[in-house]
């Protein structure tokens, strides 16, 4: 069976991206941005076996990302949500938020509290730190200079869930993704 991926949504993975901001005083290097959220999804992954911004994950020379996020940082056009609410890198490659008024209409209070508690333990270090730390991340592997997918599977392994656990959060990430698919046909 293909490995599992959810249906990327831009809405929640902008809002869960203004709350970290929104954290760090509206700014912060975008590198350090998407080692956060990584870490969230991680969590969010350990705890309910679900991840909450939805992007796809990835290794890359300096640890893992979540990469549509960073592919929404990058873009010379992002995505309309993305842009209305947070800036493309600047000089210093730092993002900032454009408005304090960002929508949370699609996290629940569980994932803000999630994120909120990623934040306090990571939000403090320098991305140098974090980068340092993801690189001991069992689900991370060296790509040399390119991009390795890394599968939900693989974090659930890395965080110790067992193999009939792993089946079970996978068919109910598959059921996630067929009925968004059912309801929101692309």
């Amino acid at each position: 069976m293909p490995p599992m991926r959810l249906r990327f949504d831009e809405a929640k993975a902008t809002q869960a991206a203004a709350l970290v901001l929104k954290l760090r005083g509206g700014q912060m290097h975008y590198v350090k941005l998407i080692k956060i959220l990584y870490l969230v999804d991680r969590e969010a992954l350990r705890r309910w076996g679900i991840p909450v911004t939805t992007d796809h994950h990835a290794s890359m020379d300096n640890g893992p990302i979540v990469s549509k996020i960073l592919d929404l940082i990058t873009e010379e056009n992002p995505k309309p949500v993305w842009s209305r609410y947070i800036s493309p890198p600047l000089g210093d490659y730092e993002v900032k938020l454009l408005s304090n008024d960002v929508p949370n209409d699609r996290l629940s209070r569980a994932e803000e509290k999630l994120i909120d508690d990623v934040y306090k333990e990571y939000g403090h270090k320098n991305r140098w730190e974090i980068i340092a730390y993801m690189h001991k991340l069992p689900e991370w592997r060296n790509p040399h200079g390119t991009s390795i997918p890394i599968h939900y599977r693989q974090i659930l392994q890395a965080l110790g869930h067992g193999e009939d656990e792993i089946k079970a959060i996978l068919r109910e990430l598959r059921a996630l993704t067929v009925a968004e698919e059912i309801l929101h046909p692309a």
